[in-house]
């Protein structure tokens, strides 16, 4: 590898270190109701936004609980020996994207056969080092 490609690769190597991506594929909710607890979350401390999921009452609550735990986690392995209190951690971006959908038969009546669709949903969540509050 030559010098410069070296200094690029560790240049983005850095930038990368204060974010941090998890992923939820094929989660089986529909994508309307998990972007109703994915809006409450987004753009909140780490630490506010475990509390908010912990409190929540709908079902897709803990599964994004899980994933942002495993956000947190994916974040430590990049910076060892960091604490989340310390760096202020945020939710920078969080969506949901439609995922695969079952497509199923109900029996309807006289005969005919209405189709059931059963969706699923992708979530994305990126975490960041708050900057605006960063201590010199």
């Amino acid at each position: 590898m030559g010098a410069r490609k070296r200094l690029a690769a560790n240049k983005l190597k850095e930038a990368n270190k204060s974010v941090c991506k998890a992923v939820l594929n094929d989660c089986p909710t529909s994508p309307r109701k998990m972007r109703l607890v994915v809006d409450l979350i987004r753009g909140k401390e780490v630490t506010y936004a475990l509390d908010i999921l912990k409190f929540t009452k709908k079902d897709a609550a803990k599964s994004v609980e899980k994933l942002l735990l495993s956000a947190v986690s994916n974040w430590q392995q990049k910076n060892p020996g960091s604490r989340i209190d310390e760096n202020n951690l945020i939710v920078k971006t969080a969506y949901v994207d439609a995922g695969r959908m079952l497509k199923r038969i109900q029996p309807a009546p006289q005969g005919r056969a209405h189709r059931v669709r059963k969706r699923s949903n992708h979530v994305t969540l990126v975490l960041e080092k708050n900057q605006s509050e960063v201590k010199a």
